[in-house]
């Protein structure tokens, strides 16, 4: 069975939501029945190209107290749920490269192996601090997620891919999703937004018809 899920990797509860669903197909025992397929969106499509300190934006869009009470109950929540989010160290920038990386990975490589993929640029943008836009972290990344260095070198010198991201993402926008994460089951519901491992593995048992 396909779930197809609409994200950014610069969304917090994006990278919650998808921890989630694992989280509840592992509960299910369904690993070797579900595909988790990531869908390109972009929050912040005109982010520069240049990163900077993430607080920075958020603190520009919604004033210093408010940013601060928003990013100290994410990490809260999200360590009650095992995701760990440093947002002082966190480095926003425009996450186009990063989704053409993930469309690699599902084109080449399967769904598998794009959800590895996707849990470590998650976990790079959101713990680690790292450039989601420079080619050598990315191709590092995606060395330890299972696709070829040399390929992924010369895929991300190259121009391939970029119209196809640029092209999923407006028809995303077209087909009005304009909240992420956003889950399609196959045969099954959709979930919007922020939601829950419970609503996830709920919506699982359905779409499986059981």
């Amino acid at each position: 069975m396909k779930v197809e899920v609409y994200g950014d990797i610069a969304c917090p509860w994006c990278r919650l939501g998808t921890h989630q669903f694992h989280r509840a197909v592992a509960a299910a025992g369904a690993e070797p029945d579900v595909e988790l397929v990531h869908r390109p969106y972009q929050l912040l499509p005109d982010a520069s190209e240049e990163p900077r300190p993430l607080m920075d934006t958020v603190v520009e869009m919604f004033g210093p107290d408010q940013a601060e009470a928003m990013v100290t109950e994410m990490a809260r929540v999200g360590a009650g749920e095992g995701v760990e989010y440093r947002f002082d160290r966190a480095m926003a920038v425009n996450t186009l490269t990063a989704h053409r990386l993930l469309w690699l990975a599902l084109n080449e490589r399967g769904a598998a192996v794009q959800a590895v993929l996707a849990t470590a640029l998650f976990d790079a943008y959101f713990r680690d601090g790292v450039n989601v836009a420079d080619h050598t972290r990315l191709t590092e990344l995606a060395e330890r997620a299972g696709l070829d260095g040399d390929r992924v070198r010369d895929f991300l010198a190259s121009e391939e891919g970029v119209a196809e991201v640029r092209e999923q993402v407006a028809a995303a926008r077209r087909d009005g999703v304009t909240t992420v994460p956003r889950f399609v089951f196959e045969n099954g519901p959709l979930i919007v937004g922020v939601t829950s491992t419970e609503a996830l593995g709920d919506a699982l048992r359905q779409a499986r018809g059981r």
